[in-house]
């Protein structure tokens, strides 16, 4: 039962698109008002997929997103070391002027790249093969 309900909240809060072997995780605006205690088994039903067939890179798109809190912060950096264990890259496409803020508070902005636009970012790993 908590299974299908992690799930169902990992479908309504993350989207995930294959575009070849990048991958593209679209968290929906609502992932703001997503309960800290669930980030994480939300975010394990996100990434499971991709430890089966693990992209290139993964290209987390927050056009949709205004701001987020130390939770999805954690989301991301689980994201991160997991496609760094396999030798990929994460960036962030889509980040506005607050979260870039937050990102240099935090000095995560040395850790991803952020591009602009969704596009922008695939443009940029497809090119990098």
């Amino acid at each position: 039962m908590a299974n299908d309900m992690t799930a169902q909240l990992a479908n309504e809060y993350f989207q995930v698109k294959r575009h070849g072997d990048v991958a593209v995780i679209v968290p929906s605006p609502e992932v703001e008002q997503l309960p800290d205690n669930l980030i994480q088994p939300a975010a394990a039903m996100v990434l499971a997929p991709l430890k089966e067939d693990p992209p290139s890179h993964l290209i987390v798109d927050l056009a949709g997103v205004r701001y987020f809190g130390s939770a999805f912060i954690t989301f991301l950096l689980r994201c991160h070391l997991l496609i760094k264990q396999r030798g990929s890259e994460l960036v962030l496409a889509g980040v506005n002027q607050r979260i870039r803020e937050l990102l240099r508070t935090t000095a995560l902005d040395t850790l991803w790249a952020l591009y602009e636009t969704r596009q922008e970012a695939l443009n940029a790993l497809s090119g990098s093969d």
